[in-house]
């Protein structure tokens, strides 16, 4: 596995070696030892599951306690996935990265607890996974607005295109409102 360093320090990029015939492909996509030795001194406690189809956007989701750190990938299909940095004392607070991550480039991105995470469905259909350093706890959940405009996150939205929402995101905080970490 190879740790490619992104715009913001702590968020990484994990790019699997894949071994692959005409029989398909063998891919180690998560050691114990070495995600600690490189990417982060953390153990996660939980693993997710999502399937959505093209054009929904499900974020940018955080808790203020039981913060989860997220190891995510994409299964089937292909994502936009964004992570927004909310430690308060960070010195990339407010700032955001985000990448393609699809199952034909098997990438993972590594989403310190601290950040807001989202992602926008491009392909058909998308299936994500994800581990978490933390249980979900409903009652901490957070949302930032996904198009604030003092984010100016660059969605890859085809223009007049709106994404589908849940209640939940379309009442998203604007992060200049929003509880920080």
């Amino acid at each position: 596995m190879k740790v490619v360093n992104t715009s913001i320090p702590d968020v990484k990029i994990i790019e699997p070696q894949v071994f692959g015939d005409s029989r398909g492909f063998f891919s180690e996509t998560y050691r114990d030892e070495w995600f600690k030795q490189n990417v982060a001194n953390v153990s996660f406690v939980q693993d997710n599951h999502s399937m959505s189809s093209k054009g929904i956007l499900r974020g940018m989701h955080y808790q203020t306690q039981n913060t989860q750190g997220k190891l995510v990938r994409v299964i089937s299909g292909e994502v936009y996935d964004v992570a927004i940095d909310m430690r308060e004392n960070s010195s990339s607070f407010g700032q955001w990265f985000g990448t393609l991550l699809s199952a034909e480039n098997k990438r993972q991105m590594w989403v310190p607890a601290g950040f807001a995470h989202g992602f926008y469905v491009t392909s058909p259909t998308a299936e994500f996974v994800y581990k978490c350093t933390d249980y979900y706890a409903p009652q901490f959940e957070k949302s930032v607005l996904w198009n604030d405009p003092a984010l100016n996150i660059d969605w890859p939205i085809d223009k007049g295109d709106s994404p589908q929402l849940s209640e939940k995101d379309i009442a998203g905080d604007l992060f200049a409102d929003a509880l920080y970490l």
